[in-house]
Protein backbone atom coordinates (compact mmCIF):
# COMPACT_ATOMS: atom_id res chain seq x y z
CA UNK A 1 0.00 0.00 0.00
CA UNK A 2 2.89 2.34 0.76
CA UNK A 3 4.41 1.66 -2.66
CA UNK A 4 1.09 2.36 -4.39
CA UNK A 5 0.66 5.60 -2.47
CA UNK A 6 4.17 6.70 -3.35
CA UNK A 7 3.55 5.97 -7.03
CA UNK A 8 0.31 7.95 -6.97
CA UNK A 9 2.11 10.93 -5.44
CA UNK A 10 4.88 10.64 -8.04
CA UNK A 11 2.44 10.40 -10.95
CA UNK A 12 0.33 13.30 -9.70
CA UNK A 13 3.41 15.45 -9.08
CA UNK A 14 4.66 14.55 -12.57
CA UNK A 15 1.42 15.86 -14.01
CA UNK A 16 1.49 18.91 -11.76
CA UNK A 17 4.93 19.89 -13.11
CA UNK A 18 3.19 20.91 -16.32
CA UNK A 19 1.11 23.92 -15.23
CA UNK A 20 -0.49 24.21 -18.67
CA UNK A 21 -1.92 20.69 -18.46
CA UNK A 22 -3.24 21.25 -14.94
CA UNK A 23 -4.79 24.59 -15.84
CA UNK A 24 -6.45 23.11 -18.94
CA UNK A 25 -8.11 20.44 -16.80
CA UNK A 26 -9.91 23.32 -15.11
CA UNK A 27 -10.12 26.03 -17.75
CA UNK A 28 -11.45 23.89 -20.61
CA UNK A 29 -14.53 22.54 -18.77
CA UNK A 30 -15.21 26.01 -17.36
CA UNK A 31 -15.10 27.64 -20.79
CA UNK A 32 -17.16 24.89 -22.43
CA UNK A 33 -19.95 24.99 -19.84
CA UNK A 34 -19.93 28.79 -19.40
CA UNK A 35 -19.86 29.76 -23.07
CA UNK A 36 -21.27 26.87 -25.06
CA UNK A 37 -23.98 25.39 -22.81
CA UNK A 38 -26.81 27.74 -23.83
CA UNK A 39 -25.97 27.61 -27.53
CA UNK A 40 -25.72 23.82 -27.47
CA UNK A 41 -29.11 23.59 -25.77
CA UNK A 42 -30.59 25.85 -28.46
CA UNK A 43 -29.02 23.72 -31.20
CA UNK A 44 -30.33 20.53 -29.61
CA UNK A 45 -33.85 21.93 -29.51
CA UNK A 46 -33.56 23.16 -33.10
CA UNK A 47 -32.51 19.68 -34.23
CA UNK A 48 -35.46 18.03 -32.52
CA UNK A 49 -33.78 17.12 -29.24
CA UNK A 50 -34.54 18.03 -25.64
CA UNK A 51 -33.10 21.52 -25.29
CA UNK A 52 -33.46 23.64 -22.18
CA UNK A 53 -31.81 23.26 -18.78
CA UNK A 54 -31.54 19.47 -19.14
CA UNK A 55 -29.13 19.76 -22.06
CA UNK A 56 -27.18 22.54 -20.35
CA UNK A 57 -26.73 20.17 -17.42
CA UNK A 58 -25.38 17.40 -19.65
CA UNK A 59 -22.75 19.76 -21.09
CA UNK A 60 -20.89 19.38 -17.80
CA UNK A 61 -20.68 15.65 -18.45
CA UNK A 62 -19.54 16.14 -22.04
CA UNK A 63 -16.76 18.54 -21.04
CA UNK A 64 -15.51 16.29 -18.23
CA UNK A 65 -15.69 13.25 -20.51
CA UNK A 66 -13.61 14.68 -23.33
CA UNK A 67 -10.85 16.18 -21.19
CA UNK A 68 -10.65 12.98 -19.10
CA UNK A 69 -10.25 10.84 -22.22
CA UNK A 70 -7.50 13.06 -23.62
CA UNK A 71 -5.65 13.22 -20.29
CA UNK A 72 -5.78 9.43 -19.91
CA UNK A 73 -4.70 8.90 -23.52
CA UNK A 74 -1.52 10.91 -23.04
CA UNK A 75 -0.83 9.34 -19.67
CA UNK A 76 -0.96 5.88 -21.27
CA UNK A 77 1.18 6.89 -24.26
CA UNK A 78 3.86 8.67 -22.26
CA UNK A 79 4.15 6.04 -19.53
CA UNK A 80 4.65 2.88 -21.57
CA UNK A 81 8.45 2.69 -21.40
CA UNK A 82 8.66 3.90 -17.79
CA UNK A 83 6.03 1.47 -16.53
CA UNK A 84 7.69 -1.41 -18.32
CA UNK A 85 11.03 -0.63 -16.68
CA UNK A 86 9.38 -0.46 -13.25
CA UNK A 87 7.79 -3.89 -13.75
CA UNK A 88 11.08 -5.34 -15.00
CA UNK A 89 12.74 -3.91 -11.85
CA UNK A 90 10.38 -5.93 -9.67
CA UNK A 91 7.36 -3.72 -9.02
CA UNK A 92 4.13 -5.67 -8.70
CA UNK A 93 2.00 -4.94 -11.79
CA UNK A 94 -1.14 -4.60 -9.66
CA UNK A 95 0.40 -1.74 -7.68
CA UNK A 96 1.47 0.09 -10.82
CA UNK A 97 -1.95 -0.32 -12.42
CA UNK A 98 -3.70 0.90 -9.28
CA UNK A 99 -1.47 3.96 -9.16
CA UNK A 100 -2.06 4.81 -12.82
CA UNK A 101 -5.83 4.43 -12.47
CA UNK A 102 -5.87 6.51 -9.29
CA UNK A 103 -4.00 9.25 -11.13
CA UNK A 104 -6.43 9.08 -14.04
CA UNK A 105 -9.37 9.27 -11.64
CA UNK A 106 -7.80 12.30 -9.97
CA UNK A 107 -7.62 14.02 -13.36
CA UNK A 108 -11.23 13.06 -14.08
CA UNK A 109 -12.41 14.36 -10.71
CA UNK A 110 -10.59 17.66 -11.30
CA UNK A 111 -12.29 18.15 -14.67
CA UNK A 112 -15.64 17.08 -13.20
CA UNK A 113 -15.37 19.53 -10.31
CA UNK A 114 -14.51 22.42 -12.63
CA UNK A 115 -17.47 21.65 -14.90
CA UNK A 116 -19.91 21.31 -11.99
CA UNK A 117 -18.81 24.50 -10.26
CA UNK A 118 -19.28 26.40 -13.51
CA UNK A 119 -22.69 24.83 -14.07
CA UNK A 120 -23.76 25.75 -10.54
CA UNK A 121 -22.64 29.35 -11.03
CA UNK A 122 -24.29 29.62 -14.42
CA UNK A 123 -27.69 27.95 -14.11
CA UNK A 124 -27.75 26.33 -10.69
CA UNK A 125 -28.15 22.61 -10.08
CA UNK A 126 -31.67 21.39 -9.35
CA UNK A 127 -30.70 17.79 -8.56
CA UNK A 128 -27.14 17.88 -7.12
CA UNK A 129 -26.84 14.16 -6.46
CA UNK A 130 -27.98 13.14 -9.92
CA UNK A 131 -25.90 15.82 -11.67
CA UNK A 132 -22.68 15.13 -9.75
CA UNK A 133 -22.97 11.37 -10.13
CA UNK A 134 -23.89 11.65 -13.81
CA UNK A 135 -20.98 13.96 -14.64
CA UNK A 136 -18.55 11.69 -12.80
CA UNK A 137 -19.87 8.66 -14.71
CA UNK A 138 -19.31 10.52 -17.99
CA UNK A 139 -15.70 11.23 -16.97
CA UNK A 140 -14.97 7.65 -15.85
CA UNK A 141 -16.51 6.11 -18.98
CA UNK A 142 -14.31 8.28 -21.17
CA UNK A 143 -11.33 7.55 -18.96
CA UNK A 144 -11.67 3.96 -20.18
CA UNK A 145 -12.06 5.10 -23.79
CA UNK A 146 -8.92 7.22 -23.50
CA UNK A 147 -6.98 4.31 -22.04
CA UNK A 148 -8.14 1.92 -24.77
CA UNK A 149 -7.28 4.32 -27.58
CA UNK A 150 -3.94 5.02 -25.91
CA UNK A 151 -3.06 1.34 -25.98
CA UNK A 152 -4.14 0.75 -29.58
CA UNK A 153 -3.27 3.99 -31.41
CA UNK A 154 0.33 5.22 -31.13
CA UNK A 155 0.21 8.52 -33.03
CA UNK A 156 -1.16 11.44 -30.96
CA UNK A 157 -2.99 12.95 -33.94
CA UNK A 158 -4.67 9.65 -34.75
CA UNK A 159 -5.48 8.95 -31.12
CA UNK A 160 -7.00 12.32 -30.34
CA UNK A 161 -9.00 12.39 -33.59
CA UNK A 162 -10.35 8.94 -32.76
CA UNK A 163 -11.35 10.09 -29.26
CA UNK A 164 -13.05 13.12 -30.79
CA UNK A 165 -14.79 10.88 -33.34
CA UNK A 166 -16.29 8.71 -30.60
CA UNK A 167 -17.20 11.76 -28.53
CA UNK A 168 -18.90 13.63 -31.37
CA UNK A 169 -20.99 10.58 -32.29
CA UNK A 170 -21.92 10.11 -28.64
CA UNK A 171 -22.99 13.74 -28.26
CA UNK A 172 -24.85 14.39 -31.50
CA UNK A 173 -26.48 10.98 -31.85
CA UNK A 174 -27.29 10.81 -28.14
CA UNK A 175 -30.68 11.45 -26.53
CA UNK A 176 -29.99 15.15 -25.93
CA UNK A 177 -29.95 15.85 -29.68
CA UNK A 178 -32.54 13.38 -30.84
CA UNK A 179 -34.99 10.71 -29.89
CA UNK A 180 -34.08 8.36 -27.06
CA UNK A 181 -35.93 5.54 -28.84
CA UNK A 182 -33.53 5.03 -31.75
CA UNK A 183 -32.22 1.49 -31.46
CA UNK A 184 -29.00 2.18 -33.35
CA UNK A 185 -27.85 4.81 -30.81
CA UNK A 186 -28.46 2.77 -27.65
CA UNK A 187 -24.94 1.24 -27.60
CA UNK A 188 -23.33 4.71 -27.40
CA UNK A 189 -21.13 5.02 -24.27
CA UNK A 190 -23.13 7.67 -22.38
CA UNK A 191 -26.60 6.99 -23.79
CA UNK A 192 -28.06 5.76 -20.51
CA UNK A 193 -25.97 8.08 -18.34
CA UNK A 194 -27.28 11.09 -20.27
CA UNK A 195 -30.90 9.93 -19.99
CA UNK A 196 -30.54 9.36 -16.25
CA UNK A 197 -28.75 12.69 -15.78
CA UNK A 198 -31.57 14.54 -17.61
CA UNK A 199 -34.18 12.55 -15.66
CA UNK A 200 -35.66 11.38 -18.96
CA UNK A 201 -36.69 7.70 -18.67
CA UNK A 202 -35.73 5.71 -21.76
CA UNK A 203 -38.34 2.98 -21.24
CA UNK A 204 -35.93 0.51 -22.85
CA UNK A 205 -33.51 0.03 -19.95
CA UNK A 206 -35.09 -3.23 -18.88
CA UNK A 207 -35.18 -4.39 -15.27
CA UNK A 208 -31.93 -2.70 -14.24
CA UNK A 209 -33.06 0.65 -15.64
CA UNK A 210 -31.10 3.57 -17.05
CA UNK A 211 -29.01 4.02 -13.92
CA UNK A 212 -28.15 0.34 -13.89
CA UNK A 213 -26.89 0.43 -17.49
CA UNK A 214 -24.96 3.63 -16.81
CA UNK A 215 -23.24 1.92 -13.87
CA UNK A 216 -22.49 -1.10 -16.06
CA UNK A 217 -20.78 1.20 -18.59
CA UNK A 218 -18.83 2.85 -15.76
CA UNK A 219 -17.69 -0.48 -14.32
CA UNK A 220 -16.75 -1.72 -17.80
CA UNK A 221 -14.68 1.42 -18.37
CA UNK A 222 -12.76 0.84 -15.15
CA UNK A 223 -12.18 -2.78 -16.14
CA UNK A 224 -10.93 -1.77 -19.58
CA UNK A 225 -8.63 0.84 -18.02
CA UNK A 226 -7.15 -1.73 -15.61
CA UNK A 227 -6.61 -4.27 -18.38
CA UNK A 228 -5.06 -1.73 -20.74
CA UNK A 229 -2.61 -0.33 -18.19
CA UNK A 230 -1.59 -3.83 -17.16
CA UNK A 231 -1.03 -4.85 -20.78
CA UNK A 232 1.00 -1.78 -21.73
CA UNK A 233 3.27 -2.18 -18.70
CA UNK A 234 4.27 -5.69 -19.84
CA UNK A 235 5.35 -4.88 -23.39
CA UNK A 236 6.69 -1.99 -25.38
CA UNK A 237 6.59 -1.49 -29.10
CA UNK A 238 9.84 -0.75 -30.90
CA UNK A 239 10.44 2.79 -32.02
CA UNK A 240 10.74 3.56 -35.68
CA UNK A 241 13.70 5.57 -36.89
CA UNK A 242 13.15 8.17 -39.53
CA UNK A 243 15.52 8.04 -42.47
CA UNK A 244 17.52 11.03 -43.77
CA UNK A 245 15.93 12.98 -46.61
CA UNK A 246 17.42 15.33 -49.14
CA UNK A 247 15.36 18.40 -48.22
CA UNK A 248 13.26 19.57 -45.30
CA UNK A 249 10.14 19.74 -47.47
CA UNK A 250 10.49 16.17 -48.70
CA UNK A 251 11.24 15.07 -45.15
CA UNK A 252 8.09 16.65 -43.76
CA UNK A 253 5.79 15.34 -46.49
CA UNK A 254 7.25 11.84 -46.40
CA UNK A 255 6.96 11.69 -42.62
CA UNK A 256 3.34 12.75 -42.89
CA UNK A 257 2.75 10.25 -45.68
CA UNK A 258 3.78 7.39 -43.42
CA UNK A 259 0.86 8.24 -41.15
CA UNK A 260 -1.82 6.56 -43.24
CA UNK A 261 -4.24 6.37 -40.33
CA UNK A 262 -4.23 10.16 -40.05
CA UNK A 263 -5.18 10.64 -43.69
CA UNK A 264 -7.89 8.00 -43.39
CA UNK A 265 -9.31 9.82 -40.37
CA UNK A 266 -9.17 13.14 -42.20
CA UNK A 267 -11.54 11.58 -44.71
CA UNK A 268 -13.69 9.43 -42.41
CA UNK A 269 -14.41 11.98 -39.69
CA UNK A 270 -15.84 14.71 -41.98
CA UNK A 271 -17.82 12.06 -43.84
CA UNK A 272 -19.56 10.77 -40.72
CA UNK A 273 -19.95 14.27 -39.26
CA UNK A 274 -21.71 15.60 -42.35
CA UNK A 275 -23.88 12.52 -42.78
CA UNK A 276 -24.79 12.85 -39.13
CA UNK A 277 -25.88 16.43 -39.72
CA UNK A 278 -28.08 15.27 -42.59
CA UNK A 279 -29.92 12.54 -40.70
CA UNK A 280 -30.49 14.55 -37.50
CA UNK A 281 -31.91 17.69 -39.12
CA UNK A 282 -35.62 18.43 -38.63
CA UNK A 283 -37.66 18.82 -41.81
CA UNK A 284 -38.53 22.51 -41.97
CA UNK A 285 -37.80 25.70 -43.89
CA UNK A 286 -35.53 28.42 -42.54
CA UNK A 287 -34.42 31.82 -43.82
CA UNK A 288 -31.26 33.93 -43.62
CA UNK A 289 -30.53 37.56 -44.41
CA UNK A 290 -27.81 37.71 -47.08
CA UNK A 291 -26.57 40.35 -49.55
CA UNK A 292 -27.79 39.77 -53.10
CA UNK A 293 -27.02 42.19 -55.93
CA UNK A 294 -26.15 44.97 -53.51
CA UNK A 295 -29.12 44.63 -51.13
CA UNK A 296 -29.98 42.39 -48.19
CA UNK A 297 -32.69 39.83 -48.83
CA UNK A 298 -34.20 36.99 -46.84
CA UNK A 299 -33.11 33.73 -48.49
CA UNK A 300 -35.44 30.83 -47.68
CA UNK A 301 -34.07 27.29 -47.80
CA UNK A 302 -35.01 23.71 -46.91
CA UNK A 303 -33.05 23.03 -43.72
CA UNK A 304 -32.25 19.30 -44.24
CA UNK A 305 -30.66 20.10 -47.61
CA UNK A 306 -28.62 23.07 -46.39
CA UNK A 307 -27.50 21.80 -42.96
CA UNK A 308 -24.75 19.46 -44.27
CA UNK A 309 -23.29 22.36 -46.25
CA UNK A 310 -23.21 24.51 -43.11
CA UNK A 311 -21.58 21.82 -40.95
CA UNK A 312 -18.78 20.91 -43.37
CA UNK A 313 -16.55 23.88 -42.38
CA UNK A 314 -16.76 22.93 -38.67
CA UNK A 315 -15.24 19.51 -39.31
CA UNK A 316 -12.65 20.94 -41.72
CA UNK A 317 -11.50 23.61 -39.26
CA UNK A 318 -11.32 21.23 -36.29
CA UNK A 319 -9.23 18.63 -38.10
CA UNK A 320 -6.96 21.23 -39.69
CA UNK A 321 -6.33 22.79 -36.28
CA UNK A 322 -5.41 19.39 -34.89
CA UNK A 323 -2.96 18.74 -37.73
CA UNK A 324 -1.36 22.14 -37.11
CA UNK A 325 -1.15 21.50 -33.38
CA UNK A 326 0.66 18.18 -33.64
CA UNK A 327 2.84 19.24 -36.56
CA UNK A 328 4.41 21.71 -34.13
CA UNK A 329 4.42 19.48 -31.05
CA UNK A 330 5.89 16.41 -32.75
CA UNK A 331 8.52 18.26 -34.76
CA UNK A 332 9.73 20.74 -32.12
CA UNK A 333 12.71 18.86 -30.71
CA UNK A 334 13.68 17.44 -34.11
CA UNK A 335 13.58 20.88 -35.73
CA UNK A 336 15.79 22.30 -33.00
CA UNK A 337 18.40 19.62 -33.61
CA UNK A 338 18.21 20.13 -37.37
CA UNK A 339 18.87 23.86 -36.99
CA UNK A 340 21.82 23.11 -34.73
CA UNK A 341 23.09 20.80 -37.47
CA UNK A 342 22.99 23.66 -39.98
CA UNK A 343 19.62 23.33 -41.75
CA UNK A 344 17.98 26.66 -42.53
CA UNK A 345 14.97 27.61 -40.43
CA UNK A 346 13.16 28.85 -43.54
CA UNK A 347 13.30 25.40 -45.15
CA UNK A 348 11.95 23.78 -42.01
CA UNK A 349 9.16 26.32 -41.76
CA UNK A 350 8.09 25.65 -45.36
CA UNK A 351 8.12 21.91 -44.66
CA UNK A 352 5.95 22.18 -41.56
CA UNK A 353 3.45 24.60 -43.08
CA UNK A 354 3.22 22.40 -46.18
CA UNK A 355 2.14 19.47 -44.01
CA UNK A 356 -0.48 21.67 -42.34
CA UNK A 357 -1.75 22.88 -45.72
CA UNK A 358 -1.91 19.31 -47.01
CA UNK A 359 -4.00 18.24 -44.03
CA UNK A 360 -6.38 21.16 -44.56
CA UNK A 361 -6.63 20.34 -48.28
CA UNK A 362 -7.46 16.66 -47.68
CA UNK A 363 -10.06 17.45 -45.01
CA UNK A 364 -11.61 20.07 -47.32
CA UNK A 365 -11.70 17.74 -50.31
CA UNK A 366 -13.30 14.92 -48.29
CA UNK A 367 -15.89 17.21 -46.70
CA UNK A 368 -16.89 18.95 -49.91
CA UNK A 369 -17.11 15.62 -51.77
CA UNK A 370 -19.55 14.26 -49.19
CA UNK A 371 -21.42 17.55 -49.03
CA UNK A 372 -21.89 17.55 -52.80
CA UNK A 373 -23.96 14.37 -52.52
CA UNK A 374 -26.34 16.03 -50.04
CA UNK A 375 -26.26 19.74 -50.77
CA UNK A 376 -26.24 21.84 -53.95
CA UNK A 377 -24.34 25.12 -53.44
CA UNK A 378 -25.31 27.98 -55.74
CA UNK A 379 -21.64 28.86 -56.38
CA UNK A 380 -19.55 25.70 -56.01
CA UNK A 381 -16.16 27.22 -56.79
CA UNK A 382 -16.55 29.96 -54.22
CA UNK A 383 -17.96 27.49 -51.68
CA UNK A 384 -14.84 25.33 -52.08
CA UNK A 385 -12.56 28.36 -51.70
CA UNK A 386 -14.34 29.43 -48.50
CA UNK A 387 -13.95 25.98 -46.96
CA UNK A 388 -10.28 25.85 -47.91
CA UNK A 389 -9.72 29.30 -46.41
CA UNK A 390 -11.23 28.10 -43.15
CA UNK A 391 -9.10 24.95 -43.21
CA UNK A 392 -5.87 26.89 -43.78
CA UNK A 393 -6.80 29.51 -41.20
CA UNK A 394 -7.48 26.96 -38.49
CA UNK A 395 -4.47 24.89 -39.47
CA UNK A 396 -2.34 27.94 -38.66
CA UNK A 397 -4.30 28.54 -35.46
CA UNK A 398 -3.41 24.97 -34.52
CA UNK A 399 0.25 25.83 -35.09
CA UNK A 400 -0.08 28.79 -32.70
CA UNK A 401 -1.88 26.66 -30.12
CA UNK A 402 0.94 24.13 -30.28
CA UNK A 403 3.46 26.91 -29.68
CA UNK A 404 1.90 27.91 -26.36
CA UNK A 405 -0.23 25.05 -25.01
CA UNK A 406 0.53 21.41 -24.20
CA UNK A 407 -1.10 18.35 -25.65
CA UNK A 408 -4.04 17.85 -23.28
CA UNK A 409 -5.32 21.42 -23.33
CA UNK A 410 -4.22 21.97 -26.92
CA UNK A 411 -6.37 19.15 -28.27
CA UNK A 412 -9.50 20.44 -26.60
CA UNK A 413 -8.79 24.03 -27.66
CA UNK A 414 -8.21 22.86 -31.24
CA UNK A 415 -11.75 21.41 -31.23
CA UNK A 416 -13.42 24.00 -29.02
CA UNK A 417 -12.39 27.22 -30.82
CA UNK A 418 -13.70 26.27 -34.31
CA UNK A 419 -16.84 24.84 -32.71
CA UNK A 420 -17.53 28.09 -30.82
CA UNK A 421 -16.57 30.20 -33.84
CA UNK A 422 -18.11 28.38 -36.80
CA UNK A 423 -20.65 26.15 -35.08
CA UNK A 424 -22.08 28.78 -32.73
CA UNK A 425 -21.09 32.42 -33.32
CA UNK A 426 -21.22 32.29 -37.14
CA UNK A 427 -24.18 29.91 -37.29
CA UNK A 428 -27.23 31.34 -39.09
CA UNK A 429 -29.35 28.77 -37.27
CA UNK A 430 -28.53 30.21 -33.84
CA UNK A 431 -28.01 33.90 -34.63
CA UNK A 432 -30.13 36.16 -36.81
CA UNK A 433 -27.19 38.60 -36.92
CA UNK A 434 -23.49 38.04 -36.24
CA UNK A 435 -22.53 39.45 -32.84
CA UNK A 436 -19.56 41.70 -32.12
CA UNK A 437 -17.67 38.68 -30.80
CA UNK A 438 -18.49 36.74 -33.96
CA UNK A 439 -17.10 39.50 -36.15
CA UNK A 440 -13.83 39.48 -34.17
CA UNK A 441 -13.29 35.73 -34.56
CA UNK A 442 -11.09 34.28 -37.34
CA UNK A 443 -13.92 32.44 -39.07
CA UNK A 444 -16.08 35.49 -39.71
CA UNK A 445 -14.82 36.53 -43.16
CA UNK A 446 -14.63 33.07 -44.72
CA UNK A 447 -17.95 31.96 -43.24
CA UNK A 448 -19.73 35.00 -44.74
CA UNK A 449 -18.25 34.04 -48.10
CA UNK A 450 -19.35 30.43 -47.55
CA UNK A 451 -22.98 31.29 -46.80
CA UNK A 452 -23.11 33.70 -49.73
CA UNK A 453 -21.74 30.99 -52.04
CA UNK A 454 -24.05 28.35 -50.61
CA UNK A 455 -27.35 30.19 -50.91
CA UNK A 456 -27.07 33.02 -53.48
CA UNK A 457 -26.23 33.19 -57.17
CA UNK A 458 -24.03 36.32 -57.05
CA UNK A 459 -20.93 37.20 -55.03
CA UNK A 460 -21.49 40.16 -52.68
CA UNK A 461 -19.00 39.54 -49.85
CA UNK A 462 -15.79 41.21 -51.06
CA UNK A 463 -15.18 42.84 -47.68
CA UNK A 464 -15.41 39.58 -45.69
CA UNK A 465 -13.20 37.84 -48.26
CA UNK A 466 -10.49 40.47 -47.68
CA UNK A 467 -10.91 39.97 -43.93
CA UNK A 468 -10.40 36.22 -44.36
CA UNK A 469 -7.26 36.78 -46.44
CA UNK A 470 -5.95 39.26 -43.85
CA UNK A 471 -6.45 36.66 -41.10
CA UNK A 472 -4.58 34.09 -43.20
CA UNK A 473 -1.66 36.45 -43.86
CA UNK A 474 -1.47 37.57 -40.22
CA UNK A 475 -1.52 34.02 -38.88
CA UNK A 476 1.15 32.92 -41.36
CA UNK A 477 3.39 35.82 -40.33
CA UNK A 478 2.86 35.12 -36.62
CA UNK A 479 3.53 31.40 -37.04
CA UNK A 480 6.75 32.16 -38.93
CA UNK A 481 7.95 34.53 -36.19
CA UNK A 482 7.23 32.02 -33.42
CA UNK A 483 8.87 29.18 -35.32
CA UNK A 484 12.05 31.12 -36.08
CA UNK A 485 12.29 32.38 -32.50
CA UNK A 486 11.87 28.87 -31.10
CA UNK A 487 14.60 27.28 -33.21
CA UNK A 488 16.98 30.24 -32.85
CA UNK A 489 16.60 30.31 -29.07
CA UNK A 490 17.58 26.69 -28.85
CA UNK A 491 20.40 27.06 -31.33
CA UNK A 492 22.01 29.80 -29.28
Amino acid sequence: MTTTGLLIRRYVSETARNPVTVSMLVIVPVVFVAIAAQKIADAAELLGGQGGVEVETVTAGWAAAFISAIAMYFQIRSARATDRRLVLAGLAPARLVAARLATGLALAVTATAAALVTLAARTGIDAPGRTIAGTLMFAVIYLGIGALVGALVPGPVNGTVLVFFVWILDVFLGPAFGSADRVVTRPLPTHFAALWMMDLPSRHGGRIGDLGWALVWTAAALTVSWTVVAATSRAARPRHRAGQLATALRMGLREAGRNRVLWALLIAVPTVFILLAAVTTPEEYQSMLLPENGRRVAVRFWFPDAHPGFMAPVSIASLAALVGLFTVLQARSGDQRLVLAGLRARSLLVARLSVVALGALIATAASVAVTAALFDARQWGLYLVANLLLGLTYGLIGVLIGSFVGRVGGVFIAFLVPFLDLGIEQSPMLNSEVSGLGRALPGYGASRVLYDAALTASFDETGPLLIALAWLAGLTFTAALLFRRAVRTTAT
